[in-house]
């Protein structure tokens, strides 16, 4: 079903490499419900949504796409739904629902049309492996930031945090025994040593010990199906807020599908991912679904990266991780201990796996390299792949253009780059 033969992999790397891609990325788990509890919906509840609305996505990549991409409610978006759209406009989460609704709705009719798989072929391909490395340094930054290795400094912006506290000791621990198993050349290395790490953190008090094992999963009726009726629906301020959820979650997805599948060498030979409209469908059809059922926009995880990073290359890695994700509904007091300082060397090292496509960029011709090291730079420093892919594209577009070569770009990239420069000024 997977054709594992075919795509160069086995039944035991795909399932180390789905359990390597949870366990970076169960977080969600715990700070989902955190992050839209305080907008006053039921933590529990959104423990659930956010579980069986991962689940059916990655059930649709898994099957439909055969790739190894996990998705889940992404980190961004629903700091945007709760503190932006509900605590900040004042509308009610159920306003912000409907938001996600619709946006979900629209993604599902642009991949049909071919709108969104267009976008993502455009793309050059020095841009597309800067993709890659770009998304290496932002999910490494977001390891060197959960270890606390890197905290926030008014001073420098960004220094180093106290490596004597037991978070931060326990995180660098993980990262050594991680690095060794690596280079002894370790099946399963970086699962293996997020499980050793989280065990030693439970002397360090870092990891806490379960409260329980098995618990039945949590109702989904305080928030499932709850919608705004069409006098909000059709106001200026539903305009504002779907046009934002749409834009950061549409090159949010391109970036992280172009970033990993580059990495996993996917791409064809004209840099294209075969079977983009079917990974795309995946997003917009797990956003629709998590909408009703009570969560933020559900996303393709830049943490896919780590089980590609373990050797996984179909479908069966990301259905390893969606099985984990309904698991955790009945697992969840031990699928939530996990502390992040035991899933940050996983994510450091792997920003240096993300590093290779590098090697692949034209540093030569300036008009392809500039852009290639802003989408790279851009992305850890402004904390987003969108970001990263607007000043990229944009750059290419003016280069291209004020240099006489303005026949390069597609005109979508011409229409890509008008799009940009809104977003930026409004």
């Amino acid at each position: 079903m997977f054709r594992l033969r075919e795509n160069g992999t086995n039944v035991k790397t795909e399932v180390i490499a789905g359990l390597t891609t949870f366990m970076t990325m169960a977080y969600i788990l715990v700070v989902n419900p955190l992050i839209l509890s305080e907008t006053g919906m039921d933590k529990g509840a959104v423990f659930t949504a956010t579980a069986v609305s991962s689940f059916v996505a990655i059930l649709v990549m898994a099957f439909y796409a055969n790739y190894p991409f996990a998705l889940a409610p992404g980190m961004g978006l629903n700091a945007f739904f709760a503190f932006t759209v509900v605590i900040g406009m004042e509308y009610s989460f159920q306003f912000a629902l409907t938001a996600v609704l619709l946006e979900g709705i629209i993604f599902l009719i642009l991949t049909f049309l071919n709108v969104r798989e267009a976008i993502l072929n455009c793309i050059p391909i020095n841009i597309k492996h800067a993709v890659s490395v770009g998304i290496g340094l932002f999910i490494a930054f977001i390891g060197l930031v959960n270890a606390g290795l890197v905290v926030n400094n008014d001073a420098t912006l960004v220094g180093l945090g106290d490596i004597t506290s037991p978070a931060t000791l326990l995180a660098l621990i993980g990262l050594i025994i991680t690095g060794i198993l690596l280079a002894k050349k370790v099946k399963g290395a970086l699962l293996i040593g997020i499980i050793i790490t989280t065990i030693i953190g439970i002397p360090l008090g870092v990891t806490p010990m379960p409260n329980g094992f098995i618990s039945p999963p949590p109702s989904l009726k305080p928030i499932a199906f709850k919608f705004v009726g069409f006098d909000q629906i059709f106001s200026i301020n539903m305009l504002i807020v779907l046009f934002t959820f749409l834009f950061v979650d549409m090159f949010d997805t391109i970036g992280t599908l172009i970033g990993v599948a580059s990495k996993a060498d996917m791409l064809d030979k004209d840099g294209n991912l075969p079977k983009a409209k079917e990974a795309l469908f995946a997003d917009a059809l797990g956003t629709t679904v998590g909408a009703c059922l009570g969560t933020s926009t559900v996303t393709t995880y830049v943490e896919s990266a780590s089980g590609v990073a373990e050797g996984g290359r179909t479908g069966l890695t990301s259905l390893i991780t969606g099985l984990l994700f309904l698991l955790a509904l009945f697992f969840a007091p031990i699928f939530t201990i996990v502390p992040s300082a035991a899933t940050a060397p996983a994510l450091i090292l792997v920003g240096l796996f993300m590093m290779s496509p590098i090697l692949k960029i034209n540093l030569e011709d300036f008009t392809e390299a500039i852009p290639a090291f802003l989408t790279i730079i851009m992305m850890p420093l402004t904390y987003s792949i969108a970001e990263g892919l607007v000043f990229g594209v944009l750059s290419y577009v003016l280069l291209k253009l004020l240099t006489g070569r303005g026949k390069e770009p597609s005109p979508l990239m011409y229409g890509l780059a008008v799009l940009f420069v809104i977003k930026l000024l409004v």
